[in-house]
């Protein structure tokens, strides 16, 4: 089946969903979604949202050197990550920097291997990070950054690591 013919499908889907196409957002994985991790946190200025599915098949280290294809089978992680409060796109830019990192920790954490140099590796070769951003006024503040060491980054770091975490232990352990 040909990219073309693959987008269409979606298309459709997403249409028969009753879901406008403009505005829509969708991630799609051969993970078992009974492996999906989900983890909210909120305080006082912002509500943080992060639904996980993760898969190592093609576990990866960036800046290594490896083997690259034009197209490759995925074992993707996929981030998706909800923020209820108000961001500038400079912290917007900066909430997937932290979550990439999260990621990266939690596949350390669990000696994850790129298969091609034995290195630690950061990712998979296909992962994916969506980020909504609700800009409501119901939180107090605007948030600026959104790195590790403000409020926000420390919610979206703990809830990218546990995610990632727990949805790669519960495949594992389903496997054993």
């Amino acid at each position: 089946m040909t990219a073309a013919t693959r987008c269409a499908i979606r298309r459709e889907w997403l249409t028969a969903w009753g879901y406008p196409l403009e505005t829509t957002a969708g991630l799609l994985t051969a993970v078992q979604l009974r492996h999906a991790a989900v983890h909210e946190e909120k305080n006082e200025q912002a509500a943080v949202f992060c639904c996980t599915t993760a898969g190592i098949s093609n576990a990866a280290r960036a800046g290594s050197e490896r083997r690259t294809f034009a197209a490759y089978t995925p074992g993707t992680i996929n981030i998706m990550l909800a923020i209820d409060g108000q961001l500038t796109k400079a912290a917007m830019l900066n909430a997937v920097m932290t979550a990439v990192e999260a990621k990266a920790a939690a596949l350390a954490d669990l000696d994850v291997r790129d298969p091609d140099n034995g290195l630690i590796a950061t990712g998979t070769t296909t992962d994916a990070v969506v980020l909504g951003v609700s800009q409501s006024a119901a939180y107090a503040g605007l948030h600026r950054y959104a790195g590790t060491a403000t409020d926000l980054g420390a919610m979206i770091g703990r809830a990218v690591y546990s995610t990632v975490k727990e949805g790669l232990l519960a495949a594992w352990s389903e496997r054993k």
